[in-house]
């Protein structure tokens, strides 16, 4: 153990001096930059699925203009988030009992060797990128998770519910429709448990959970902004409410597609488990805790009211937010300790709730969230940064569903939208106002925020972190018995099996 240790520090060290040494080098073709910080907030709010997100610009006031943080920051200062998931792919299958005790300072691990030499380069400036991230973006996203979690788990389907390929498609089919008016987490969050409970019985039920992911958890989302953040984002900049609507056909592709394939991989485990047909007596289904939906509508509303008003804005330790969005998050606080005050003790039981999912996510994510800020600086600086030569390949459909998908699958879905929702709006109409650019792109050229869309919400399915919900619905399935594959495992035994063809059919089709 003191040799990893060692070995960590040092790792640490040449991390530090090499950011430090890059900073120096590329200072140097920069003009001076003075002591004086200014910061550029574009704060974008979150939906009725997971997060309020905001994405913004920490630049320096120079003599001959702003430079962009993302401009100055190497591709390799990402290597403490590729870390990350590393860890979380690797250690569950070579060190499971080290990471279930230990995944908490892991996640720290990771954090801090990308904050030290970040505040040690670029000082006040990286400080204010921390705390704005987590300001403005994780202490919102896991509010708003925890609302949610918390809420749903007062809410029991009593009954008996046997777990037929046709009842589970059924159900899979019900959660994906909930999903675009709920928020992907709220349909998650509200089906998973009594999912698992209906098929208990069933010695198969991996690749039922899987499908819930794909399903419920991320391509149900994507018809309006209240299903997932980055349509959200996509509201407040100008898109109208229902434009969204326009990708049905894209959702009863998709949908339609897995659900067969599911219901067709149900059907035969079915018949080789050799199950005979629910004979007892049927307890009528029946719903406790049903007030609890209330509380959810009290959810949904409130993240919608954030996005449509203007209170102004306050400062916390130097970062902006706005009045309507606190107001939000106390409201999404007080729906969740409402619901837990008034939901019996025994409802929480029989559901099996336990708070260890939410507190999975909240350790882990706080560590993406922060290695994370080099990745989404250097994506937003578009041209001007790392990743230029990236953003200057992208110029039909199929790459915008591609590269928006891709970088969806492993980072917060809402920035990368608004990268590629930006650049397709400086690619038809550079130096347009942006509520004219986007009518004009809506009129033109739909077909590119139609790819932007599907991409930032469908890919969400490819990877556990891919969105929030997905984590807490395998930690829910393995807390109930169900076996789950490794980070690495998903991947290779589902996304790449099933999502990828998928994605390609839809490219072929609509892009």
């Amino acid at each position: 153990m003191k040799k990893v240790v060692l070995l960590l520090s040092i790792f640490l060290l040449f991390f530090g001096i090499g950011v430090g040494w890059t900073a120096e080098q590329q200072a140097a073709s920069t003009p001076e930059v003075s002591e004086k910080v200014v910061y550029r907030e574009a704060i974008h709010e979150g939906s009725g699925h997971e997060v309020a997100v905001s994405t913004h610009h920490a630049v320096y006031e120079a003599e001959e203009g702003h430079v962009n943080i993302g401009e100055l920051l190497p591709l390799w200062s990402c290597i403490p988030f590729v870390g990350i998931l590393l860890s979380i792919a690797l250690f569950p299958l070579f060190a499971p009992k080290f990471w279930h005790d230990h995944y908490g300072k892991v996640a720290a691990f990771w954090a801090l060797v990308l904050a030290i030499p970040f505040v040690m380069v670029y000082k006040h400036a990286a400080i204010h990128e921390i705390l704005h991230i987590c300001i403005t973006d994780y202490l919102p996203f896991i509010i708003l998770l925890w609302s949610l979690f918390t809420v749903a788990g007062g809410i029991y389907l009593r009954g008996t519910l046997v777990g037929t390929p046709l009842t589970n498609t059924t159900m899979l089919a019900i959660g994906t429709g909930l999903a675009s008016w709920m928020g992907t987490t709220g349909a998650a969050m509200l089906l998973i448990r009594p999912f698992l409970r209906a098929n208990k019985n069933r010695k198969y039920r991996t690749f039922m959970v899987c499908f819930f992911i794909f399903l419920v958890a991320n391509i149900g989302g994507v018809l309006t902004p209240l299903g997932d953040p980055p349509l959200f984002i996509g509201f407040l900049h100008g898109v109208p409410f229902f434009w969204t609507l326009r990708l049905l056909p894209h959702l009863l592709f998709a949908a339609g597609c897995l659900l067969i394939i599911y219901f067709l991989f149900d059907l035969y485990f079915y018949k080789k488990e050799g199950i005979q047909p629910y004979t007892g007596e049927k307890e009528p289904l029946r719903l406790e805790g049903w007030y609890n939906f209330f509380f959810l509508g009290g959810i949904v509303g409130a993240v919608l009211m954030s996005g449509l008003v203007d209170w102004g804005t306050v400062e916390i330790l130097g970062i902006e937010r706005t009045v309507q969005d606190l107001v939000r998050d106390g409201i999404l606080v007080l729906m969740g300790i409402i619901s837990l005050i008034v939901t019996p003790a025994r409802v929480r039981e029989d559901n099996e709730f336990s708070w260890a999912p939410i507190e999975e996510v909240a350790y882990l994510f706080a560590g993406i969230f922060i290695t994370m800020i080099p990745c989404v600086a250097i994506l937003k600086a578009g041209e001007k940064g790392a990743a230029a030569p990236l953003i200057r390949a992208i110029k039909e459909p199929a790459h915008y569903f591609w590269i928006t998908g891709a970088l969806s699958s492993f980072l917060d879905n809402t920035p990368t939208y608004l990268t590629f929702f930006s650049s397709a709006l400086g690619k038809f109409y550079a130096g347009l106002p942006e509520p004219v650019a986007v009518k004009k792109l809506l009129a033109e050229h739909p077909v590119y925020l139609e790819a932007i869309s599907a991409g930032a919400v469908f890919f969400g399915a490819n990877t556990y972190i891919g969105n929030a919900p997905n984590f807490m619905v395998r930690s829910i399935a393995e807390e109930a018995g169900t076996p789950m594959p490794s980070f690495l495992g998903y991947i290779f035994k589902y996304s790449l099996v099933f999502l990828v063809p998928l994605f390609i059919l839809v490219t072929l089709i609509f892009f």
